[in-house]
């Protein structure tokens, strides 16, 4: 017999179990289950006048921000809507079958003023990490770090050339955006990690760096700099910075310490590429850290016109001295030129009658080699090449690569809707947090409540 649809006469009375609208095996129950954000309210609470009209519940909205960046619903309007007819999302943000949902602009002004007042995001992301580290999903032997571009809400056609900007306008006459830039030009992920004039600025977004590391088109970006554990690719840091290679390393330092400070972890090797290879940050990374650095070195003293590369000439650590293919020493003043380089020279009786001069100095009287300051670091990056465990970290350093992956293709981050420096790490805290949650979800049903408490 054919069945027909119910007649539109409302029902007197209905019998609604939200929680039995949703599947067991949905996405939303496991991710509820890792988030613990009983301790909110309490870290918020500074920021709430005592009297007047009741606010938005906070964690009502932090679990709809969190829910739209793990599902790749990015516009607050949109997570509204979605929230407005999806059970599921509706479940996990504690809201009932009739309870109204907030409009979008009061997303704009909590993010805006008591969440960065109270460091919020910030504080979600590491209640994250710590139940990850309890779930036994962190390691701690082995971090990986890298950078990824993201572009920039900015327009091209709307730019002005670099040397057109002033640095020093009036703070209190320009958007939010320029505020903010204007507030970091001495944080070395900023104003302060290269002196360089960008050849394009835009006005409404100055932080945005003008790059075209992709070799094709320049365009407006900023870069989204991770610190993870090789273990199972839990992101253990995340930090915004411009997008220029001075701003990242500062980035890896800053994430690295944090680390340790926040979590009691410092790894025994740090996995990177040539990017953190200079060597500044190799020593870094082995004077003052004592991390083992499987990092190729930036090096770019090999010579492609024939002639004898640095490699040729064999260092004496016991004589602070290298000898050259033909035997003769080459010494140095102890004089450190441009702050950084020590030069070895050659004696100029040796030379001229040296029969390998002509594939060694043909065009100046004597050889001399510059050694970088910090050349033992590089020296100690070089021992891992080759080696077992430098193999394996360039295996593992694919993990960092798929994080990146899965932020752009899964979570649709190719481009950052906020705009200044604030914005910028607002969104890249928001998407480690959704990969964070989702990777948890993936590896453990049910894993333990973190018990320390977040220091603002």
């Amino acid at each position: 017999m054919m069945g027909r649809l119910k007649s539109d006469q409302g029902q007197l009375f209905y019998e609604f179990r939200l929680g039995e609208a949703v599947p067991e095996d949905h996405l939303v129950r496991k991710i509820d289950a890792a988030l613990d954000l009983s301790w909110l309210r309490g870290e918020l609470a500074s920021h709430y006048s005592s009297m007047g009209r009741p606010s938005i519940d906070p964690e009502l909205m932090i679990r709809m921000l969190v829910m739209g960046y793990v599902f790749a619903i990015r516009s607050e309007r949109l997570i509204c809507r979605e929230v407005q007819v999806n059970l599921a999302y509706r479940w996990f943000c504690k809201l009932g079958i009739e309870d109204a949902v907030p409009d979008h602009s009061a997303f704009s002004r909590a993010r805006n003023e008591r969440f960065r007042d109270g460091d919020v995001l910030r504080c979600v992301f590491e209640r994250i990490v710590e139940t990850c580290i309890a779930a036994g999903l962190v390691g701690g032997e082995g971090f990986a770090v890298d950078a990824s571009l993201i572009a920039a809400d900015a327009n091209k056609q709307r730019s002005i050339a670099g040397q057109d900007w002033r640095r020093d306008r009036d703070p209190a006459r320009s958007s939010r955006a320029v505020k903010e830039y204007l507030a970091t030009l001495n944080d070395t992920a900023w104003g302060a990690a290269s002196d360089v004039v960008p050849k394009f600025i835009s006005p409404s977004d100055p932080a945005a760096q003008w790059t075209g590391a992709h070799k094709g088109a320049a365009f407006f970006a900023y870069s989204d700099n991770y610190l993870i554990d090789v273990k199972f690719g839990v992101i253990v840091d995340v930090e915004a910075s411009r997008a220029i290679r001075q701003a990242e390393v500062g980035a890896a330092k800053t994430m690295i310490e944090r680390t340790e400070e926040r979590f009691g972890l410092k790894p025994e090797r740090l996995i990177g590429d040539t990017a953190y290879g200079a060597a500044p940050m190799l020593n870094w990374l082995v004077e003052e850290k004592g991390i083992a650095p499987h990092i190729p070195v930036l090096d770019k003293s090999k010579r492609d016109d024939g002639t004898f590369s640095r490699s040729d000439f064999r260092y004496d650590p016991a004589g602070d001295a290298y000898h050259c293919p033909g035997g003769k020493r080459l010494g140095t003043s102890g004089t450190v030129h441009e702050g950084k380089t020590l030069l070895y020279r050659a004696s100029k009786l040796d030379c001229d009658v040296c029969p390998l001069k002509p594939q060694c100095c043909p065009k100046e009287p004597s050889r001399k080699i510059p050694r970088d300051i910090h050349e033992h670091a590089r020296d100690v990056a070089r021992s891992f090449a080759g080696t077992e465990g430098f193999e394996l970290s360039r295996h593992e350093r694919k993990k960092i690569e798929m994080r990146f992956a899965h932020l752009k293709r899964i979570l649709k981050l190719g481009r950052l809707r906020l705009r200044g420096p604030r914005g910028a790490q607002d969104e890249f805290v928001l998407a480690a947090i959704a990969q964070n949650l989702r990777r948890l979800a993936s590896l453990v049903a049910r894993p333990p409540p973190a018990q320390t408490l977040c220091i603002a």
